[in-house]
């Protein structure tokens, strides 16, 4: 079998723009993989990890079982203390928590805050049950399905 001097100057004769033609398609795959596909992987992965890392007590969380707890406590860079309903209280991986629902506040700094005899949620506006209930009659403190059908 005889090899053609034809074939065989078209193979050796390598052209240096047909070579970046035919890399440029796999060049613009990966650049286009990159923006679609790696970037964003990796900044959902560095918020997720932001996220992680600012858990702290009082935050209601999302495990990936699908519990939702309340964080009670801070082991360690691993772990969390989560409780799920009363008298339950679960130890979970850091990394297992996959949403944070609520955050709580951080503390007030300021000695007013902390020294205050105030409720952090009281507007001002709203009666205690001691206040309603001390100057009332009896009728108040009867329940009212009593009062309707005249049993009081």
């Amino acid at each position: 079998m005889l090899i053609t001097p034809a074939y065989a100057q078209a193979a050796g004769a390598g052209d240096t723009s047909s070579m970046l033609v035919q890399l440029a398609p796999l060049a613009l795959i990966f650049v286009v993989f990159y923006f679609f596909l790696i970037r964003p992987q990796q900044q959902k992965a560095k918020q997720q990890r932001s996220m992680l890392d600012a858990i702290r007590r009082g935050d209601r969380v999302v495990t990936g079982g699908g519990f939702i707890g309340t964080v009670a406590k801070v082991v360690n860079n691993e772990e969390v203390l989560v409780d799920l309903a009363d008298n339950v209280r679960v130890r979970v991986v850091r990394s297992t928590i996959s949403q944070v629902l609520a955050k709580t506040e951080p503390a007030a700094k300021d000695s007013k805050a902390r020294d205050s005899d105030t409720p952090a949620n009281d507007d001002g506006n709203a009666t205690t049950p001691a206040t309603t209930s001390a100057g009332s009659s009896d009728d108040a403190k009867t329940p009212a399905w009593r009062r309707m059908l005249g049993l009081h």
